[in-house]
């Protein structure tokens, strides 16, 4: 892209990689992205699949389960409110501001440069922690697919040893990045196929678990009743913590909708009805699967109960054969699909992010260069890549266990800049709360509200992760791993922060990306 000279507010003048349009009402520029090319239900798609429901559902049923017994579909409930009142603030802020760098523009211009940053970090730690676990997560179920189709089950041990499991890891890496870097109408052929087998093999797993209650032939069945959804009946405060930090990650994603804004037909209402309308669908799709699989299995400690340890790591795949059937297979291929779709899809976030960081000059230049052949920010995506590979193979060699802990320090990334967006949204239209019962509802109650409740579980993960027992029990002098991991990545952010402050001046100044409001 070429521009016309420029200077910002202060009248320092602007590189030509962080020229910016320094208005009072948050004007931007774009960054060469391919304009108008993913419409709403292509956004909507992308959003589910970054969500991933087949994967994530696996994992965090049987834990929710452990913590808050037949009151899941209450804990889901819980986490889905934070959700749609954040998704509000954003929607807001994307109304009018429609910039790819979403929490770190957004912060920006509501906080200055500094929170900003921390905010855009606070979204880079997250995805670049789950690229690499969902890539190890689609190396374990295919090599569980493989077992299961080839009725060997040696197959599936190999995914444990390390060798075999990084490179197998890396292609899939590989091919991710692949999709990625080119244009979007490939992403979203990819994701149409991908989202769409998923959607429907869990609905007909549902499906079929509740016709197994009906018929008599499910393992224990319980009657499903009202007091599921009643958040009060769990009695332990602690339990209901747990649960709804649970509940929190199973919905982390659906903003991978606003970071493709300057991608999308509409920019400034599309994305955000799609980061509404994503969460729903997911919410719907949650409660239908969590009450069919209580009311076929129970909560118990059984063969397949939903409360026995050693089925815990991956539901789907234990209650996948009493419920399918000779049609099982299709649950694996679902949750295969499933982290492979997520695994590309979770590119655009951190790589519009960076892009934009670069755009504004609150990193290198080179992280603004758009692919001139696909419009996709290409270099950013080659670096979210690498960096996402290199830190899962030396974890992987590690300890398996360091590897887990990272991903429950993802929630307290989640919380962090999900939440600061959401402070965001509020202090940006501080000037117009009360020009309509909308306005207070919308840019006051609502993000505020999400952010308060995000806000206290940040604080909460953080507090609780000092105890050397919490996550996988790993402990160094006395705090928990993932207390410490935590520390790493906000400490390491806030390093960096400070020698871009030093190298690159001019935004930290808001020369290039100044504070403003809404009028």
């Amino acid at each position: 892209m070429t521009h016309e000279p420029q200077q910002s507010q202060s009248g320092a003048p602007l590189t030509e990689a962080t020229r910016a349009v320094d208005a009072p009402q948050g004007g931007i520029t774009r960054k060469g992205l391919s304009a108008g090319s993913v419409g709403l239900i292509g956004a909507i798609v992308i959003g589910i699949s970054c969500i991933a429901p087949a994967y994530t559902l696996t994992a965090a049923l049987g834990p929710t389960v452990s913590e808050v017994g037949t009151q899941v579909p209450a804990i889901i409930l819980l986490g889905f409110i934070p959700m749609l009142l954040v998704a509000f603030g954003y929607r807001e802020l994307n109304r009018r501001m429609p910039d790819s760098g979403t929490s770190f523009t957004w912060a920006s211009r509501a906080f200055g440069p500094w929170i900003g940053w921390l905010a855009g970090w606070g979204l880079i730690a997250a995805t670049i922690l789950v690229l690499s676990n969902l890539a190890g997560i689609a190396v374990d179920f295919l090599f569980l697919l493989i077992s299961q189709v080839a009725a060997n089950p040696e197959i599936a041990d190999l995914a444990a040893n390390p060798f075999i499991n990084v490179v197998v890891c890396l292609l899939f890496m590989l091919g991710a990045t692949w999709i990625s870097y080119r244009d979007m109408q490939t992403t979203q052929k990819v994701q149409y196929w991908l989202v769409g087998f998923q959607v429907v093999v869990l609905v007909l797993f549902s499906v079929a678990a509740l016709v197994g209650v009906a018929n008599g032939t499910a393992f224990d069945a319980t009657p499903i009743e009202l007091s599921w959804f009643n958040p009060f009946a769990v009695s332990d405060f602690s339990a209901l913590a747990a649960g709804l930090s649970l509940s929190i990650f199973i919905f982390w994603g659906w903003d991978v909708t606003l970071t493709m804004n300057e991608e999308t037909k509409g920019a400034e209402t599309t994305p955000g009805r799609a980061a509404t309308l994503t969460v729903v669908i997911i919410v719907a799709l949650y409660l239908l699967i969590s009450v069919s699989l209580i009311a076929f299995a129970g909560v118990g400690t059984g063969e397949f109960g939903l409360g026995n340890p050693d089925i815990q790591d991956n539901v789907f795949f234990a209650l996948a054969g009493p419920v399918l059937g000779p049609l099982a297979v299709l649950v694996s291929i679902a949750v295969l699909s499933s982290s492979a779709a997520s695994l590309q899809s979770t590119f655009v976030s951190p790589a519009r992010t960076l892009l934009a960081m670069g755009h504004y000059g609150a990193l290198p230049e080179k992280f603004a260069k758009v692919s001139p052949r696909f419009f996709t920010p290409g270099y950013a995506t080659i670096v979210s890549a690498v960096v996402a590979s290199v830190f899962y193979t030396v974890m992987r060699f590690v300890s398996e266990n360091v590897l887990w802990d990272t991903i429950t320090t993802l929630g307290m990334m989640i919380c962090f800049y999900y939440g600061l967006t959401a402070f965001a949204a509020v202090w940006y239209f501080r000037k117009t709360w009360f020009r309509s019962v909308r306005e207070f509802f919308f840019t006051l109650l609502f993000p505020l509200v999400g952010g308060v409740i995000l806000a206290v579980l940040f604080f909460t993960t953080l507090i609780d992760s000092m105890d050397p027992d919490y996550g996988s029990g790993s402990h160094l002098f006395g705090l928990g791993l993932v207390f410490i991991l935590g520390m790493v990545v906000l400490l390491t952010g806030i390093v960096i922060m400070i020698w871009q402050a030093i190298k690159r001046p001019a935004f930290f100044r808001g020369e290039t990306l100044s504070r403003a409001s809404a009028d």
